[in-house]
């Protein structure tokens, strides 16, 4: 196994692409730790694991709290001591265009890009311990390229882009890996909410942007987890600041 006696953390990890990491970390040894702020779907993901035969703990927590990431952080050292893969999957769509008020500006920020920083911040010490650890931040494809209508949640993935290749150079004398995945479209949930359309409208727009990718579909949670999994892994063991697109051929052209 990819992850056998590592200990991983994954933000919002309760659905979606985290779920799917969660899963797949564990699937290949590793205990979890699965950060949400949904208790039912946090404690969903985990008794599913242990179902299978992982390991795993929820932790419920606000990501935009930064007592609760120092909390998170110190339930890791005093359980664990050691962390060998933090995946800062956490992030949000957002608002969309300019005329943002202070609140929704806040709340981009802090959960797309801050929330991320502490975190890591406050785990460098376990993550250190580890003697080789891998942290992966979810960037998107549109950190990569522009989005006219999310302009904001360009700037913040964009923004996680630059920050991992500061950090694999700051990080590199401790043995800490640091990378990021730009997804493009993916099945989850939360897909809808990117095309900011009333429901009738948004199922025309999957389909004229689906148009515009290569392989002409969005990808499954799955593929992103087994993304995250290359880079949580030894496999990637001489890989650091660099951005993997998963996003179907979309920032190709």
């Amino acid at each position: 196994m990819l992850l056998q006696n590592k200990v991983a953390l994954v933000t919002a990890g309760g659905s979606g692409m985290g779920k799917a990491g969660a899963e797949r970390f564990a699937e290949q040894g590793a205990f979890v730790y699965v950060v949400d702020r949904d208790e039912s779907a946090t404690q969903s993901v985990v008794e599913g694991i242990r179902e299978k035969g992982g390991e795993a703990a929820g932790i419920v927590a606000d990501v935009r709290d930064l007592e609760a990431l120092q909390g998170i952080a110190q339930r890791v050292e005093k359980e664990h001591g050691v962390l060998h893969v933090l995946y800062n999957n956490v992030g949000i769509p957002g608002a969309a265009g300019m005329d943002l008020s202070s609140e929704d500006w806040d709340a981009l920020i802090e959960i797309n890009a801050r929330a991320s920083f502490y975190l890591t911040h406050y785990l460098t010490e376990v993550l250190k311990a580890a003697d080789g650890a891998s942290v992966i931040f979810k960037s998107s494809s549109s950190g990569l390229v522009g989005s006219p209508f999310s302009p904001l949640y360009s700037f913040t993935k964009g923004g996680l882009i630059a920050l991992v290749r500061s950090l694999a150079l700051a990080f590199a004398a401790d043995k800490i890996r640091v990378n990021a995945i730009a997804p493009g479209s993916v099945d989850t949930p939360g897909l809808s909410g990117f095309f900011r359309a009333s429901p009738e409208e948004v199922e025309e727009r999957k389909k004229a942007f689906f148009a515009q990718i290569p392989l002409g579909r969005a990808s499954q949670p799955e593929e992103i987890a087994n993304v995250a999994l290359f880079l949580a892994s030894g496999l990637s063991s001489y890989v650091t600041g660099i951005t993997v697109p998963v996003d179907g051929g979309l920032t190709a052209k």
